[in-house]
């Protein structure tokens, strides 16, 4: 009994023990952003799965209507059909990928002046994209920037085409503007990973008498896979959700609305809130398996050579190889 009583502690005790304190100070840094992500995010998404069985404004309460939102997005040609679009901006997403893994190739390998190079290629992630969009308005209208340009070489002006009216070439050049804003912040994504490479590597690429071609081929893209799959990922991702060049530029008319223009139409133009949040749950679905598929593609089609053991005991050689050649480099430097 006097044992039990002596383990009691006070409440100031309690409160002095360090274990009680960590915790404590873990909570209370943890409960503002808990609370901020609960509030903002999870209950906003379930609201949003609730929103998508009923037929309702932003002002009434509705009807509940099961799966029939649901069945809409699918049978309503503007809902599932504008998804179409998106392909253009995959495409885009490619170009741009290997745009950036071009520049970042090159750079890697001191070019002069890369400081101010990388600086030029990275703004125009940091201009906010509604600006962009304005700026590329301005750029494409009739008889504007672009056009004058394309006279200067001669063109004349019935010659060259409706950039943004044009339904045959509207879509790429909205593609164009995601590939402008987008390709220095990939590029700089790929430059980080590439200096990240043990420069043994490339002393014993050296030593064996391998060009530029072949290190990229054989050092950097190898290393750099995770970067390229992340990128991609992130690339589809916002293929799919684009939203402010079609929606800026040129409001989804002419058959540019991509599905995030088509639901913005639907829920805050038409009232069609329980469509909209059917639309946004399948987009959430489409994405997850997009990403899904390409982990498990990059997985088992492509591999790094990690597992390879013919691979890994050359790369094993070369690095020694390599600390070789510096340590006889060292002996034999005049003192």
């Amino acid at each position: 009994m006097n044992a039990i009583v002596a383990e009691q502690k006070s409440p100031l005790q309690f409160f002095h023990d360090g274990r009680v304190q960590r915790k404590l100070v873990i909570f209370c840094f943890m409960i503002l952003p808990m609370a901020l992500l609960i509030v903002f995010t999870y209950v906003p998404f379930i609201k949003m799965i609730q929103f998508s069985f009923y037929d309702r404004t932003y002002l009434d309460s509705g009807k509940f209507v099961g799966l029939k939102n649901y069945l809409e997005v699918f049978t309503r040609s503007e809902c599932f059909g504008s998804l179409a679009v998106s392909l253009y901006y995959m495409g885009g997403a490619v170009v741009q990928l290997g745009l950036a893994l071009f520049f970042a190739s090159l750079m890697v390998f001191k070019v002069k002046g890369a400081g101010v190079y990388k600086a030029c290629m990275f703004f125009p992630y940091l201009i906010c994209g509604i600006a962009v969009g304005f700026i590329f308005k301005f750029f494409y209208s009739r008889g504007y920037v672009l056009d004058t340009i394309l006279m200067m070489f001669g063109m004349d002006l019935e010659d060259i085409p409706y950039w943004l009216q044009n339904q045959s070439i509207n879509n790429i050049s909205l593609v164009a503007t995601s590939v402008w804003r987008y390709t220095g912040q990939n590029m700089v994504l790929f430059l980080g990973a590439m200096m990240s490479v043990d420069n043994d590597l490339y002393e014993a690429a050296d030593l064996d008498g391998a060009g530029k071609w072949q290190k990229f081929r054989y050092i950097i893209l190898p290393s750099i896979k995770t970067i390229i799959v992340l990128n991609l990922i992130l690339s589809i991702s916002g293929s799919l959700s684009a939203f402010e060049p079609p929606y800026v530029i040129t409001n989804g008319t002419m058959g540019t609305g991509t599905y995030f223009v088509i639901m913005n139409r639907l829920a805050h133009e038409n009232q069609k809130v329980g469509l909209a949040c059917a639309m946004a749950i399948v987009l959430l679905a489409i994405i997850v398996l997009c990403t899904v598929a390409q982990k498990l593609f990059f997985k088992y089609v492509f591999t790094d050579g990690a597992d390879d053991p013919e691979a890994a005991a050359e790369a094993k050689r070369q690095r020694k190889a390599a600390k070789a050649a510096r340590k006889q480099k060292k002996e034999v430097a005049p003192v």
